[in-house]
């Protein structure tokens, strides 16, 4: 789980690729257990849930928001799909449904035009 998310992390403005299934929702369970400690830490500081995330949760956000949206493109590219897909994220509910659907698939095998299969490159 760590090392999908140091691959992540360490390829933080990397838009061309591909990235394997598993590393991608590895990657995505650290964040959410990073944002989960955000958030308690925030609740311990006086941050109530009712004005939106504190500072703590602001800058993990932030620290996060282009290593997500680089892997989220990486993982559009490994199902053979354009990184134009990911606007689809601006239709309410259905844009985020369909990414998801699109993030679960199983990456094409062999190489695509965007690269190299991806799988079995990362150890999880």
């Amino acid at each position: 789980m760590i090392e999908s998310y140091k691959h992540v992390m360490s390829n933080y403005v990397t838009f061309s690729g591909r990235i394997d299934r598993k590393t991608y929702w590895l990657y995505v369970l650290t964040y959410v257990i990073i944002i989960i400690i955000a958030s308690i830490l925030d609740s311990i500081l006086g941050f109530a849930p009712y004005e939106g995330s504190g500072p703590i949760g602001a800058i993990v956000g932030l620290v996060h928001f282009l290593p997500s949206l680089a892997a989220g493109f990486r993982r559009l590219h490994d199902i053979g799909k354009s990184a134009w897909w990911y606007l689809i994220i601006l239709i309410p509910l259905i844009g985020i449904l369909v990414l998801l659907f699109f993030h679960i698939q199983r990456g094409e095998d062999g190489a695509n035009r965007f690269g190299a299969d991806p799988r079995g490159s990362v150890a999880a």
